[in-house]
């Protein structure tokens, strides 16, 4: 297998994980009968933090293989793109759900707060990303 097939695959197996688990499985959750806002949230945290784990993992993986392949600009930029969101998400936006998180978990009702709102953004803007990753580093093979 060639390095960029690796990046191509990283990029839509990292792709398919975000749009089932942000889009599909994190906005559902509350419509199941009986999920209350604490059960969704400790149900939310094990899973994103599940999710971050594996994009991780994939993000070293897809760099790993794009600094061995010497990729063309556009897939540097994409993958750019993609890797800046990740850590922006992990480091700034993240500890902020958490937060937030652990005081409704706690049974407080602190006041609602835009970090969810900058999460979904952000997730919008490495959806975009991961689909020009990995459109481009198709047209690396």
């Amino acid at each position: 297998m060639t390095s960029a097939a690796v990046v191509a695959g990283g990029a839509c197996v990292w792709l398919g994980m975000v749009l089932a688990i942000s889009f599909l499985e994190a906005p559902l959750k509350f419509r199941a009968p009986g999920v209350t806002v604490p059960i969704g949230l400790g149900i939310g945290r094990i899973v994103f933090r599940a999710l971050n784990l594996a994009e991780v993992v994939l993000a070293v993986a897809v760099v790993t293989a794009a600094v061995v392949s010497g990729p063309p600009g556009a897939v540097r930029g994409a993958l750019g793109a993609v890797v800046a969101v990740l850590a922006l998400q992990l480091l700034a936006v993240r500890p902020v759900l958490d937060r937030r998180s652990d005081r409704v978990l706690a049974g407080g009702t602190p006041p609602r707060s835009r970090a969810h709102l900058a999460y979904v953004v952000l997730e919008v803007v490495k959806v975009v990303a991961l689909v020009l990753l990995g459109v481009t580093a198709l047209g690396d093979l």
